[in-house]
């Protein structure tokens, strides 16, 4: 399909593009105010005046200042907004997702400043859709964690000493998931236990009554007929699918996912886990699309939302990692 709206298709031409202030002013503008007249984000007044010198606008109902930063999850940042959507497209269009050191050195800023603005960027993939999943439907869970073996020794005997450490899943992060067969659009939510009744529950939340539901053999999920769904589940143990019945689409999903968390952003603190789920969730819901409109996609998704850095660590992370 040809593209008629000026914008660039490669990250290449983003960085040409946006290397002009009035293409990042023009665009950014075009995403935070789609009707076309900035509005005031204090007031809601559309009554400005245009503020040439210092790129702003000034509001003749409050009598305040606003930017197109203002809103969104740019606000208070000090990084020119053409890094801001250079980092946009990278995240948006690398399949493994990019670590905030390659961020640092690509954009000349520091590390911690690189993973702050990934995070906040997460923060505008999210969907936050309230429509049910219907028809085929595959749930399933896996965990996430390193492996004993592979952990240093003084962390090896933190964790045994804490009660943290043991074989399986024990002491690790656990992910559910729910794919869509229809429109092979997927959800995950990080949850505290793979007992019933939160699995069920976050079914009943997400998919419609009566829809087929497959899983694994995990006993959990036993008793979804009782709550009107059409269940069946393959047992891992004996094969990985019966015909319609398996969890082949989730598990390919959770193969993308670790290689991006093993991959790419290496250790992940179980606080900010589902930031990176989300993340993971949106390239895989977009994967059809052109890199274009996924850029477009997290650009629409900025207005609105905006987290401070110590909401983001708890006020209580002493360190930040990729």
């Amino acid at each position: 399909m040809e593209n008629t709206s000026g914008l660039p298709e490669t990250l290449q031409q983003v960085i040409l593009h946006f290397s002009n202030p009035d293409n990042v002013l023009a665009f950014a503008k075009r995403m935070r105010w789609p009707e076309g007249k900035p509005t005031c984000p204090r007031c809601q007044s559309q009554e400005n005046s245009y503020l040439a010198t210092r790129r702003v606008w000034e509001c003749k109902g409050c009598r305040k200042q606003f930017s197109v930063k203002q809103g969104s999850i740019f606000e208070d940042s000090p990084i020119s907004l053409d890094k801001w959507l250079i980092a946009m497209w990278m995240i948006a269009d690398c399949k493994n997702g990019i670590s905030s050191y390659e961020v640092s050195r690509d954009l000349a800023v520091s590390q911690k400043c690189a993973w702050f603005m990934l995070h906040r960027i997460r923060l505008a993939m999210q969907n936050g859709s309230i429509e049910k999943f219907s028809g085929p439907i595959e749930a399933d869970e896996t965990y996430v964690g390193g492996k004993a073996e592979f952990m240093h020794m003084d962390k090896r005997t933190r964790k045994l000493a804490e009660g943290k450490l043991g074989r399986g899943g024990f002491g690790k992060a656990i992910v559910f998931g729910l794919l869509d067969r229809n429109t092979k659009k997927a959800r995950v939510k990080v949850v505290k236990t793979p007992r019933k009744g939160e699995l069920r529950g976050e079914i009943r939340k997400h998919v419609e009554v009566g829809s087929p539901v497959y899983t694994d053999a995990l006993k959990s999920y036993r008793g979804l007929t009782d709550d009107g769904f059409v269940h069946d589940f393959i047992d891992h143990a004996e094969a990985y699918a019966r015909g319609a019945v398996h969890t082949n689409g989730m598990e390919n999903f959770w193969s993308l996912f670790k290689r991006s968390l093993k991959g790419t952003y290496v250790s992940v603190e179980p606080y900010h886990l589902q930031a990176y789920a989300d993340e993971q969730a949106f390239r895989f819901n977009n994967r059809k699309i052109t890199s274009l409109d996924r850029f477009l996609a997290v650009a629409s998704g900025v207005t609105g939302r905006r987290i401070t850095f110590d909401e983001l660590t708890g006020k209580g992370l002493d360190q930040v990692t990729s």
